[in-house]
């Protein structure tokens, strides 16, 4: 590889200006990760159906292991060390997920709380069947789904008690 293969451009991750210059192939997630170092998104089956990956485009839910790093050049990634304040404290869904036992080994965590972001964002009060729908993009191997529900509706009450949106 040549440097004549390298693109550069910039994006805004968490809510900061951040150059890259990789490859046109490299995945979104692995610029996240191993360019930019926010390895909380993470990474498992690379092919878009677990929802480990997921992070926030322009707002909305992408799975970052589908898009290239350059196909967001200009745009604003949020990943899930952008959610938590300046000062630490958790977002109202990282809340939720702690409080309501919504995770068990983690490793989907990040995932579920960005999807719950994008449907908080366009539905603040989800009925069950919004939060079924709105998590089931995403794959959990130890919770069994129940406590991840619990978390939807409790972070939802704690966006509405801090008149907050995701």
């Amino acid at each position: 590889m040549t440097a004549d293969d390298l693109h550069e451009f910039t994006l805004v991750v968490n809510g900061r200006p951040r150059e890259l210059r990789v490859p046109a192939r490299r995945l979104l997630s692995d610029a996240l990760r191993h360019d930019l170092g926010l390895t909380g998104t993470h990474v498992g089956c690379e092919h878009g159906v677990c929802g480990c990956c997921t992070v926030l485009l322009d707002g909305e839910p992408v799975r970052s292991c589908l898009a290239f790093a350059v196909s967001v050049a200009g745009h604003e990634v949020t990943t899930v060390e952008g959610l938590a304040g300046p000062d630490g404290t958790l977002h109202p869904v990282q809340q939720a997920f702690a409080e309501c036992h919504g995770l068990q080994c983690g490793f989907c965590t990040p995932g579920f709380v960005m999807a719950v972001c994008g449907l908080l964002a366009d539905q603040p009060e989800p009925t069950e069947e919004q939060a079924l729908e709105g998590i089931s993009g995403n794959l959990c191997r130890c919770t069994g789904y129940q406590n991840i529900l619990r978390a939807v509706h409790r972070a939802a009450e704690l966006l509405a008690e801090q008149g907050d949106r995701p």
